[in-house]
């Protein structure tokens, strides 16, 4: 299995449900290891994939940001979600189509309150130089297909600042797009791979031995997540990260199923430091 090939990785957030709590003294002082993961920042305090959203994460004490790789028409790496930039921000068009300076143009922030007013979209390079070293990075390619070559581009990235090496700094790639994550595994072969999925259809035992080959994470929506499920990822030497939790409900089950990582609008649910 791929895992096989990592060394171990950085120190994670020991998170207890109540649950767990009552259950601890059976693990034979084994402690449960959860990480939170910001989902394109604290978006449930910050507008989503923006400067604010990524620093309300670093003060939180999230252990890694969630953030969305796109492409301007000229070539520069974007953090945004949706394909079109009408939803986040007071512009419109789809990403693709909008030069950098265009992009750049338009308030990302204003959407979610005057407070906000004046937050950018910002560059790939932009969050790579400003939280490597202080938070982890979930970098997520978003619709890659739309992008050709977006896989090299996010290597090159990388490995300018020696962050193709996972034993540096907290690094984690994922997309829904399977093909676009064996191209990731094969240009940064140190660098773990997520694939994410809302389809049962992934969850066969044949899927996720495929997955396993060339993925070290298996992150489906948090409604496919059962026990069984987080045995079988874990017994193919795969990590389970889930998605997107909005309540404190969702993350207090996905701390009882045990999954390894929680990606959350709202780090504070799964993790107490952060309140």
């Amino acid at each position: 299995m791929k895992n096989a090939l990592l060394g171990v990785g950085v120190a994670l957030t020991v998170v207890f449900s109540p649950f767990q709590q009552a259950n601890a003294a059976e693990t034979n002082g084994e402690l449960k290891q959860v990480d939170s993961v910001a989902h394109r920042g604290a978006a449930g305090y910050a507008p989503e994939n923006t400067i604010a959203a990524f620093d309300k994460a670093v003060e939180m004490k999230a252990d890694y940001i969630e953030i969305d790789v796109q492409r301007s028409k000229d070539g520069e790496l974007v953090i945004i979600h949706d394909t079109t930039i009408n939803r986040t921000t007071d512009g419109s068009g789809n990403v693709k189509d909008l030069t950098f300076h265009q992009l750049r143009s338009f308030d990302a922030g204003s959407w979610m309150g005057e407070e906000f007013s004046g937050e950018k979209i910002p560059t790939f390079d932009e969050i790579l130089d400003r939280y490597h070293g202080k938070v982890g990075i979930l970098i997520e390619l978003k619709a890659p297909e739309l992008y050709p070559g977006i896989e090299e581009e996010v290597a090159e990235e990388l490995k300018e600042r020696n962050l193709d090496k996972p034993q540096n700094e907290k690094i984690i790639i994922q997309s829904f797009n399977f093909e676009s994550m064996k191209k990731i595994n094969s240009l940064l072969p140190k660098v773990p791979v997520g694939v994410l999925t809302s389809s049962i259809a992934d969850t066969t035992d044949e899927a996720l031995k495929e997955f396993s080959t060339y993925a070290d994470y298996f992150n489906p929506s948090y409604r496919m997540v059962t026990k069984n499920l987080v045995n079988r990822v874990h017994s193919l030497d795969m990590k389970i990260s889930s998605w997107t939790v909005r309540s404190q409900e969702a993350a207090d089950f996905l701390l009882e199923m045990d999954v390894d990582a929680i990606i959350t609008d709202y780090p504070d649910y799964v993790d107490p430091r952060t309140e």
